[in-house]
């Protein structure tokens, strides 16, 4: 079976969308998915399934999850191959894995380029790579007004995650 990074949406965060991740790879196994593993409480997934269309991996999950435990949530996946290019592509690399966020979007984004260059912080820098949108934010992602904006802007749903955490679940990939 193929590999997937599955990402969820607004898990865990604030104290909504309470899921442990327990039940999370249980619902996953229950799919039908083997090798399900998560990475930290955020929703991060990496698994062997069925090959499919990612979005399609991406409704019957979030189906699923609505079902059992009740969550409402958005779903994303990605093959592995695409992940790992979506990785490949970060344009900063070398910065600190914390300075530097990945939007991954379930859709080509349609940036708001005037309301992103607005909001965009002289010491941060943005890229649009296909499906990911990368920020650079030296300063702080907390301090960044774009970063608390940005998924509105760039018109099409998106979950971030830090390159850390991108790092570790394209490691999953390969363990």
């Amino acid at each position: 079976m193929p590999r997937y990074v599955v990402l969820l949406r607004g898990i865990n965060v604030g104290g909504r969308n309470r899921l442990p991740m327990a039940d999370l790879r249980r619902v996953a196994a229950g799919l039908g998915w083997a090798g399900v593993r998560t990475h930290v409480a955020s929703g991060n997934l990496v698994c062997d399934a069925p090959e499919a269309a990612p979005g399609d991996l991406a409704d019957a999950l979030a189906a699923a999850l609505r079902a059992d435990p009740g969550l409402d949530v958005g779903v994303m996946a990605f093959g592995a191959d695409a992940f790992r290019a979506i990785l490949r592509d970060c344009p900063w690399p070398d910065a600190p894995g914390t300075a530097v966020h990945g939007w991954l979007c379930a859709a080509p984004p349609d940036p708001d380029r005037a309301a992103i260059e607005a909001l965009r912080a002289p010491s941060e820098s943005i890229e649009f790579r296909g499906l990911c949108t990368f920020l650079h934010a030296p300063d702080g992602i907390g301090r960044s007004r774009l970063a608390e904006r940005l998924e509105r802007l760039l018109g099409t749903a998106a979950t971030a995650r830090n390159l850390n955490t991108l790092r570790r679940l394209a490691e999953m990939l390969d363990g």
